[in-house]
């Protein structure tokens, strides 16, 4: 089943229109991704590697995905962590961090600190092949390594916050 997504305008206001995913969209119009960084309170940060028929596939990045029509951001962070990790997380657990417009979408970037339990995580087997825990030193040499399939710029942008709650 396709997922539908809603459509927005430059200024993030809901046009009314909605969007088959894996469809070309129409140059101005815009659809809302949610990622979150899951932060352990021994100071990790827990990756995912993409599925390889994925775009970018092969890469390690954050947990997210696309806000299907009807959802905020926050729902659907919420139930990417869910569906791919097997991580439950309510609304009050996550905090919004980075909000950004990149090409055709908007991102919302959330934050959770939890601790995890990789033995405990349940893949999505058709977005996510492996999971691990690395050090904030450990994420850089990935980002350097251009095995991150999110930017090092849209990363610099919010990359404090993340060192800050690792050092609490």
């Amino acid at each position: 089943m396709p997922e539908i997504l809603d459509l927005y305008d430059e200024n993030r206001k809901l046009t009314g229109q909605t969007h088959v995913r894996g469809v070309p969209i129409e140059e101005g119009t815009f659809y809302l991704v949610a990622d979150i960084w899951t932060l352990t309170f021994d100071g990790h940060i827990l990756i995912d590697k993409r599925h390889p028929d994925k775009p970018f596939g092969g890469l390690w990045e954050c947990t997210g995905g696309a806000v299907t029509a009807g959802e905020d951001s926050i729902t659907a962070a919420v139930r990417e962590l869910k569906e791919e990790l097997g991580i439950e997380a309510s609304k009050d657990e996550l905090r919004l961090i980075d909000s950004c417009r990149c090409l055709n979408k908007f991102v919302d970037t959330y934050l959770l600190q939890k601790n995890i339990d990789l033995k405990a995580l349940r893949l999505q087997a058709e977005e996510v092949t492996e999971a691990r825990r690395v050090t904030f030193e450990e994420l850089e040499k990935i980002i350097e390594n251009r095995l991150l399939a999110i930017s090092s710029g849209r990363f610099n942008e919010y990359k404090h916050v993340l060192l800050e709650c690792i050092k609490r």
